[in-house]
This record gives structure tokens, C-alpha cells and sequence, in this order.
């Protein structure tokens, strides 16, 4: 279903059920086709930035010479300082207002972040804690926007098609991954050709960063139907967003709580392994940028060919049958890179990689939009990302401690990919109890979140 699709799906679709509380009434339906379309530019503008920007970033500080836990730790801690600093956004959000105001002015500040590192890219050099520092604000900037933007197209997208147009919305965002991603990669390997390779990052992060300005603009273009008010929204107390007693109340009693707990303890698995595919590729195996690009990119290819599949799935079984099904088929994935380093092994690896991730992904998606709650959205979802981003960082410091444990060679890669799938199964458990997710449970709920998507799906 494409997007024009979606909207006659709305037409068809109003209901009672669609109260205030849950939504404001159904826009009419030339501004609700406005907003999806002006939603799924943005999404591909943004991806746009992510292919040719973000994905890069460590591989940049490869082609600057560290080593790889110096390229794990910028793919990671930059996370955790992002998920501290957003907590500012309920506070920040009341002051104004506005959460699609609060949101613009975040994009800015994450295209912006793009800059210094053109720049360095240009002098072809730039010391570790340069690189931590702009990627520290890039994803500052980023995370910060994610609760506003969870509240506010929460009252932008009828729940009655939320479904359809979150898999359509995320298809052609991985595609715009894909393309970036692409694209980044054979001009990488046309600048590595001529010897220009660090020029070379310096055109792809100025092309994310305009790319994340065309982003900005249709964000601003968007409508916002309902406001943050007292009523959807409590006030922050003081700058920042605490977790509140009954918040962690919640995280042990509450099926929403024990998905938040499980998906904080699988992406630890997780990323015991992903900031480390990378410099496995360029610096162990000695990849050039071209085969590179292609490992890599297939897994988003992946993504967005399986997700229309997916949608009609997770329609059909739910999504909390779809992650069960996603996680028991990611947890070996990761050994499967010890098997063998062949580049067209790896293309299938990863095509299968990325459709489970997709599942995933999706699965995440539609669950956390079912636990979330109006009134408290912006709060919580701040949160949730700081329980995200210390899972990623902690899980990241873990497989480089076993990376440098082993001496940093092979055998010490193929230990962290060993690691991560055990760490996977041990997680699994703690789905036994998520069975369904109604949508009236508000007392906690999460946002959405995707870290081990973008790095080499495993």
C-alpha cells in the first residue's frame, strides 16, 4: 500500500474509537495527504543523510588511522551522551510549546554537526576526542528530536492505519539508506582510486548535511494537529526528565515495562558486536570501500524489499509473534561471520541479516506505539532512550574489552561475534512474558529505537 493508499484507507476507516484521548478527530483529507506525504519525504531525506553521512562516520576514523575500539567507541559513547542530553526535551517542549518546533530546531543542529567533520575530512586529519565531539552533538541533536517527534506524529498518523504506513514510511526510508549508503561507497572507491579518499568523506558528509536541511524543511511544512498541552504533557520538573517512581514501578510489573527491559538487554547482545563489523572488514580483511559498500549495503536493500511482506505479516500475527520470531532468527546471526569472509557469502549473510532486522525493527515499532500513552509520551520516551543508549555503550565497551583481551586479531573478532550470539540466547527469556500489548496500557511506555540496524546487520 502506498501512501495514497494509506489515506483512502482513512477514509474508509473513521471510527468513534478515534477519540481525543487517542487522537484528535481525523484530519480532513487533503491536509492528512499532505502531512503523510510530507512525512515519508522527510523520512527518505533523513535516510538520505543517514546512507551518506552516519554510517560512514566510523569508517572515517578508520581512514584517519585509529584502530577499532577507537572506531567502536565513536559508533557508541556518542549514543549514551545523547540519550543524557535529550533529557531536556520535556522540559524544553513545555517552554516552547511546540514539539514540531523543537524538533526543526534539533535537525538543524544535527545537519550542522556535519561540518567539522567535512572540514577535518579536508585537512585529513582530526584527533579522537574532535571526531567523539561532533558526533556527540550530532547524535545529541538527533536523540533529543525523537520523543517530540514520536508525540507529535502520534497526532499526525490515524492509529487505524498506523500499521500500513509505518512499514510503507520504513521501506522507503531503507531504501534511501541503501542509496545513500551506495552511493557514499562508489564514491568512496572512485576517490580511493584517484588517492582522494579523505576528500572524499568530506563530500559525503556535506551531501548528509544538506540532505538533513531538506529534511528540515519538510518537517516544518508538516502540520501539528494537537500541541503538546497540560493535558497530553506533564510539565518537566526542572530541566530534566527523571525517571519517576512509578516509571520503574512499571518496568517490573507491567508487559510494556518487561518489552523495555528485554529490548535494552538484547540490543546489549547486540552490540557486543556491531560497532566492530566494520574495522573486521576494512582492517582485518583489508576490504577496499567498493566490496565494502556492497556487504553492507545489501542488508538495507534487504530491509526495505521484505518490509511490504512484513507489514501484511505483522498485520496478520501481531507484532509481539512477529519479534518473537525476529529475535530467534537474529541471535545465531552473528556467528555466521566466522564461517567465512568470502564477499559473496557475506552478501547472503546479510540479506538475510537485514530481513530479520526489518522484522525486528517493525515489530519494535508498532509495539511501543501500542504502549505508549498520550499524556506522558515525550517524558517516558526520553526514557526509554537512555536505557537504549547505556545497553548500546556498555555492550560496545564489553566487545572491545574482549577485542583488546585477545590481542585485536582475528581470532579476537571472531571471540566478540561468538560472544554476541551467546549474550542473544541468555536475553531471550525475557519475552515469555510479552504475549500482547493492548492499547490502553499507559502507565510506562517506550519510543522507538534502532541501533543495530544501521551498523552491518549480524
Amino acid at each position: 500500500m502506498d501512501v495514497l493508499g494509506v489515506v483512502g484507507a482513512v477514509d474508509q476507516s473513521r471510527s468513534p474509537s478515534l477519540t481525543p484521548d487517542r487522537l484528535p478527530a481525523v484530519a480532513p483529507t487533503a491536509r492528512l495527504r499532505r502531512d503523510l506525504w510530507v512525512s515519508t519525504a522527510d523520512a527518505v531525506a533523513y535516510s538520505l543523510m543517514v546512507g551518506f553521512g552516519e554510517t560512514y562516520i566510523p569508517a572515517f576514523a578508520i581512514a584517519l588511522g585509529q584502530g577499532p575500539v577507537a572506531a567502536g567507541t565513536l559508533a557508541t559513547v556518542p549514543l549514551l551522551i545523547g540519550a543524557v542530553l535529550q533529557l531536556v526535551t520535556p522540559a524544553a517542549v513545555t517552554s516552547l510549546g511546540t514539539n514540531r518546533g523543537w524538533v526543526v530546531a534539533c535537525t538543524l543542529l544535527q545537519a550542522a554537526s556535519f561540518l567539522p567533520l567535512a572540514w577535518w575530512a579536508v585537512q585529513g586529519r582530526a584527533a579522537v576526542w574532535q571526531l567523539l565531539l561532533a558526533a556527540s552533538v550530532y547524535w545529541s541533536a538527533g536523540m533529543a528530536g525523537v520523543p517530540a517527534w514520536n508525540a507529535w506524529m502520534a497526532t499526525v498518523v490515524p492509529a487505524s492505519v498506523r500499521t500500513a504506513y509505518v512499514a510503507q514510511r520504513n521501506r522507503l526510508g531503507q531504501f534511501g539508506i541503501f542509496a545513500g549508503f551506495v552511493g557514499g561507497g562508489l564514491l568512496l572507491q572512485f576517490g580511493e582510486t584517484a588517492g582522494a579518499a579523505l576528500a572524499t568523506f568530506a563530500v559525503l558528509f556535506a551531501i548528509a548535511s544538506a540532505s538533513r536541511l531538506a529534511s528540515t524543511a519538510l518537517l516544518a511544512a508538516c502540520s501539528e494537529p494537537l500541541p503538546p498541552t497540560g493535558r497530553t504533557q506533564r510539565p518537566a520538573r526542572g530541566p530534566w526528565r527523571w525517571p519517576r517512581r512509578a516509571d520503574l514501578e512499571a518496568l517490573a510489573t507491567r508487559p510494556s515495562g518487561r518489552l523495555v527491559v528485554f529490548l535494552c538487554c538484547y540490543v546489549f547482545g547486540a552490540q557486543i558486536a556491531a560497532p566492530y563489523f566494520v574495522p573486521y572488514m576494512l582492517r582485518d580483511r583489508g576490504f577496499s570501500y567498493g566490496p565494502f559498500m556492497l556487504v553492507v549495503a545489501v542488508s538495507f536493500l534487504a530491509k526495505a524489499l521484505a518490509m511490504p511482506a512484513l507489514g501484511r505479516l505483522a498485520s496478520r500475527v501481531g507484532p509481539a509473534r512477529l519479534l518473537w520470531i525476529a529475535t530467534v532468527a537474529i541471535t545465531p546471526l552473528s556467528l555466521l561471520w566466522v564461517v567465512s569472509a568470502q564477499v559473496p557469502y557475506l552478501v547472503v549473510v546479510q540479506v538475510v541479516a537485514g530481513t530479520c532486522w526489518a522484522a525486528y525493527d517493525l515489530a519494535v515499532a508498532l509495539l511501543l506505539f501500542e504502549a505508549v500513552g498520550d499524556r506522558e509520551r515525550t517524558g517516558v520516551v526520553t526514557i526509554y532512550n537512555l536505557g537504549l543508549a547505556v545497553a548500546t555503550v556498555s555492550g560496545a565497551a564489553c566487545g572491545g574489552t574482549i577485542l583488546v583481551w585477545f590481542g585485536e586479531d582475528r581470532s579476537a573478532y571472531f571471540a566478540v561475534f561468538t560472544a554476541s550470539a551467546l549474550l542473544r540466547l541468555v536475553a531471550l527469556p525475557l519475552l515469555r512474558g510479552i504475549r500482547t500489548l493492548g492499547r490502553h496500557e499507559h502507565e510506562f511506555h517506550g519510543g522507538s529505537g534502532d541501533a543495530p540496524s544501521r551498523q552491518p546487520a549480524g
